[in-house]
């Protein structure tokens, strides 16, 4: 019996800007990655080193210099409705409520079926992420998880083949990052997808992913090794923090980014969040709340 398919295919990509000398800066150097079908991986390493501008390409916001991305076996030529992106912020129109920012997208990627349709398929992809009582709210009296959280409705209403993920909870408090990691660890039981996820945090890299990809610091990185994360999906919080494995993963992937910052990443380079020691999650919901 043959395994799952490879359903994204990242291959030689590269991608450089001209240098202010007049050379040639180089972001990422000849990266490959295969991501099968149903599988999430997880893209970490120091800031710099090009992680986002991988996912940009995959987005089809931005062209590759040489190589490409195909999904499904046909190479992208830019953005499409089988890609779903979450960002850091989710860029919402303040002038729209909740609701009907999901709806932007519906009636593009849906535009033939009928309105009360397309209005069925963005509240569905709200109560998904527990917002459906704030349908109506704009998002100026959206907390910022609650903002987050429509992003996310945003993405998943599309029912898109893969979702990008550029550190989805980057910039929230610890608390609402553990609670947005929770919510996407339910969707994606129920709606299985092909995910990549850029992120600074060791912790969620072994929460939500299948494998961590880890990329070299730049310039010129590459993909410096791959972690595969044996614990089976959905997984719950505590369960992992009280396997002896989870810890031991944590250290190969703090190890490794520790190697990568002694072999001469610059200081702006180093910026990478994670911590060098365990901490119970007790721990930091209290920090979180304080």
């Amino acid at each position: 019996m043959s395994g799952p398919r490879r359903y994204v295919e990242i291959a030689n990509l590269t991608k450089s800007y001209p240098g202010p000398s007049g050379g040639e800066a180089v972001i990422v150097q000849d990266f490959d990655l295969s991501i099968s079908e149903g599988e999430f991986v997880s893209l970490i390493g120091h800031s710099g080193c090009g992680k986002s501008t991988v996912l940009s390409i995959a987005a089809g916001l931005v062209d590759a210099t040489k190589g490409g991305v195909a999904v499904a076996g046909r190479e992208i030529d830019g953005p499409g409705p089988d890609r779903g992106v979450v960002f850091q912020a989710p860029c919402l129109l303040p002038w729209l409520s909740a609701l009907e920012n999901v709806c932007l997208g519906v009636d593009q990627v849906f535009a033939r079926r009928p309105r009360a349709e397309r209005r069925a398929i963005a509240l569905h992809a709200l109560e998904l992420v527990g917002l459906a009582d704030a349908r109506n709210q704009r998002p100026a009296e959206l907390s910022a998880g609650m903002r987050q959280r429509v992003g996310i409705a945003r993405a998943f209403a599309l029912s898109p083949r893969v979702l990008l993920l550029d550190e989805p909870f980057g910039m929230l408090d610890s608390l609402t990052r553990m609670e947005l990691q929770d919510v996407l660890v339910d969707l994606l039981a129920q709606e299985r997808m092909t995910v990549l996820m850029v992120t600074h945090d060791v912790d969620e890299a072994l929460l939500l992913s299948d494998r961590v990809a880890m990329m070299t610091s730049g310039p010129a990185a590459r993909l410096g090794g791959i972690l595969k994360v044996p614990f089976g999906r959905p997984r719950v919080r505590r369960a992992l923090l009280e396997t002896a494995e989870y810890y031991a993963l944590r250290e190969e992937l703090i190890g490794f980014l520790g190697s990568q910052a002694a072999h001469g990443a610059s200081e702006t380079e180093t910026e990478t969040r994670v911590e060098t020691t365990p901490r119970p999650i007790e721990e930091e919901e209290r920090e979180a709340v304080a």
